[in-house]
């Protein structure tokens, strides 16, 4: 039997919109991004980080810690969206 693709419910919506409302604001490109949470020791190209924008792909919780911690700001904030900066 196939693996059926698990859903992305609302927080992971949510983070993944912020990810890229953040990155945005602080004029850093995809490739830039995923280059700084690859230099935190977390490997990541960006086209997982593409993925993970474009809510194709979910944003595990070591994503998402390394992911805030690069762009400078909490994790809680990738949770709560844009309106928690």
């Amino acid at each position: 039997m196939p693996a059926r693709p698990l859903e992305i419910g609302p927080a992971g919506i949510r983070a993944a919109r912020t990810i890229e409302i953040l990155r945005t604001e602080r004029g850093l490109s995809q490739r830039q991004l995923a280059g700084r949470v690859t230099a935190l020791g977390h490997p990541m190209s960006n086209t997982t980080l593409s993925r993970i924008e474009r809510i194709q792909r979910r944003c595990d919780v070591d994503d998402l810690v390394v992911i805030a911690e690069a762009l400078l700001v909490s994790p809680l904030v990738l949770l709560q969206g844009p309106t928690a900066t």
